[in-house]
């Protein structure tokens, strides 16, 4: 909200992403707002202008650009886009998308232009209104002056009566992502029937109803989550809610199987990280257990299919948008195999049946086979908390491993495999135990197996009460909640006893582990106060010091989504 001169301006930002319908939610069309009134009772003379530039359609500024001015029967669609169109020409982490077009959209009740950036606004300031043209000068190099797209709406007079009206910002990207060889389109035109005009004139006529539905999903999530954990909870949701699902690209694969990828952003860029699967899922769980297969399907056929052949579940699918095979310099053994296990016995407990898990069955057992093996004690091995550093008798980590193998002979149960589900839940039951006599060290458990004295967020052992496994003793929960309690600093809980940063996510799964409301919410308020205190100005961290609220590193990352584990745990525990 701004306000000047006797107005006020409300610029509202919409992004549909609504999961019950996959088609809305991945189509490349955003609204942006605008309400203007009166503040001072006297009327005003108002214009709107809006402005981008082609570096929406850059990987740097000096690349070469076009831009062009089109009309439909009921729009003027301002497009740009670089002249070279190098199609899935780069990958990594800090790289901006430099195929494809973006787009800026409007109804013909306003005026439009496209030209250089003082022009251009001078023009709005001396009439209010634009050219409705295109300079046809703007097709070289223009690294010299800035070149903008711009749209403006004289509202003549505004008083009383609030004014408003909005425009849209579209991208159509072509191809999204390479999946094993061959250009795939985004899900949106998965057939390759579609246009980007034709959706940004859906976009258009279907305003007014996305709107309403935009609104009530807002208010059934602020509910919903304040039911669960209080009004500072909510918040934390709605704000991780857009970015924990804009931080993957939705495709299909040949056989028209969901492909839910991730974006390692702000670390490495890799696509389709299952330990960044592992911490988002939450969200998906609760709101579409497509999109959580979808997480994991990639990770599947890359085993399945043979192109991945160590026992193990791979780490990564390449560097986004390539995904052609892991590009990771290391293995993460334990971690990903137990994360796939544990995400799809989550699945089959939300959904009331292992169809999903029985589809996957010959990798699921090898896997269990593995963790059978080498889970118990993890030999020195990266795990998703590798950042802090790996070491080998992670405790944290065997809990992973046990619920992995739990959540085998639980799906084996659902499937009526009987034997199977007695010898694997039997195992780790008896895993567990020993576990409990390696990790004790008094009031608490250790860090490392081989370490006293240290201590860590046990967070994956989270699923043992909300998937029903049963696997370990009840007070092993209790008795880390208590401590942790006494290890609390200002911005939070840390990840563990070497270090005062924290993972934001973690807490959140942690704080699930709570035995009621008023306990989880002295591990959620922390939280809070740092989302809503911190200088770190960027798009939520997950990772951040819990002395004084500054981002250590990573930002607008899915894995907020893990936001979202007290919620699931309701709805799993119906």
């Amino acid at each position: 909200t701004f306000e000047c001169g006797g107005v006020k301006l409300d610029v509202i930002f919409t992004a549909p992403l609504l999961m019950d319908n996959l088609d809305l939610m991945s189509r490349p069309v955003n609204y942006v707002t605008y309400q203007v009134a009166s503040t001072d009772g006297k009327p005003h003379e108002v214009g709107v202008y809006f402005e981008t530039t082609p570096q929406w359609a850059q990987h740097r500024i000096f690349q070469p650009v076009q831009c062009e001015l089109k009309e439909t029967a009921g729009q003027y669609l301002l497009k740009t886009g670089t002249k070279e169109q190098k199609i899935l020409g780069r990958r990594g982490d800090d790289v901006m998308i430099d195929w494809g077009y973006f787009y800026m959209a409007c109804d013909k009740g306003k005026t439009v232009q496209i030209g250089k950036s003082d022009e251009v606004k001078n023009q709005f300031k001396q009439a209010t209104a634009l050219k409705n043209s295109c300079d046809p000068s703007l097709s070289g190099d223009l690294t010299v002056e800035l070149e903008v797209l711009a749209i403006a709406q004289d509202l003549g007079q505004v008083a009383g009566e609030t004014t408003s009206g909005y425009i849209l910002l579209g991208y159509d990207d072509l191809y999204a992502i390479q999946y094993f060889g061959e250009n795939r389109r985004p899900y949106w035109n998965r057939k390759g029937d579609k246009t980007i005009e034709g959706e940004l004139n859906a976009a258009a006529t279907e305003y007014a109803g996305i709107m309403d539905r935009c609104a009530d999903f807002d208010v059934q999530l602020m509910n919903k989550a304040a039911a669960v954990g209080g009004k500072k909870y909510a918040e934390l949701c709605a704000l991780a809610y857009r970015q924990a699902i804009a931080a993957h690209k939705l495709i299909e694969d040949k056989e028209g199987n969901l492909i839910f990828l991730s974006k390692e952003n702000f670390s490495n860029g890799s696509i389709g990280t299952v330990d960044i699967s592992y911490p988002s899922v939450p969200l998906f769980l609760v709101y579409n257990t497509d999109l959580a297969k979808g997480l994991m399907n990639h990770i599947f056929y890359y085993s399945e299919s043979g192109k991945w052949t160590k026992p193990f579940a791979a780490h990564d699918i390449g560097t986004y948008p390539l995904a052609n095979g892991q590009t990771y310099g290391g293995d993460m053994p334990v971690e990903e195999t137990g994360n796939m296990l544990i995400l799809t016995t989550a699945i089959a407990h939300k959904e009331g049946n292992a169809d999903y898990a029985a589809k996957h069955w010959d990798m699921l057992t090898t896997w269990a086979d593995f963790l059978l093996e080498k889970g118990l004690d993890p030999e020195n091995q990266l795990c998703t908390d590798d950042f802090a550093g790996h070491f080998a008798h992670n405790a944290n980590l065997s809990i992973k491993a046990i619920m992995g193998i739990a959540g085998y002979g639980k799906m084996a149960g659902m499937l009526g495999k009987k034997d199977i589900a007695e010898k694997y839940t039997q195992a780790a039951k008896e895993m567990a135990g020993k576990w409990v006599e390696m990790a004790a060290d008094g009031d608490h458990y250790k860090l490392t197996f081989d370490k006293a004295g240290t201590w860590s967020q046990k967070y994956n052992l989270v699923w043992d009460e909300l998937l029903g496994l049963n696997i370990f003793p009840k007070e092993v929960a209790q008795k880390e909640i208590a401590y942790y309690l006494t290890k609390q600093n200002l911005y939070g809980l840390p990840l563990d006893s070497r270090r005062t940063y924290t993972k934001s996510d973690w807490i959140m799964w942690t704080a699930t582990m709570a035995p009621d409301v008023v306990t989880m919410q002295k591990f959620i308020a922390p939280v809070y106060k740092y989302a809503n205190e911190t200088g770190s100005r960027v798009p939520i961290s997950d990772w951040h010091e819990t002395p004084d609220a500054k981002q250590v590193g990573f930002q607008a990352r899915s894995v907020v989504g893990g936001y979202f584990m007290p919620m699931l745990k309701k709805e799993l525990m119906k």
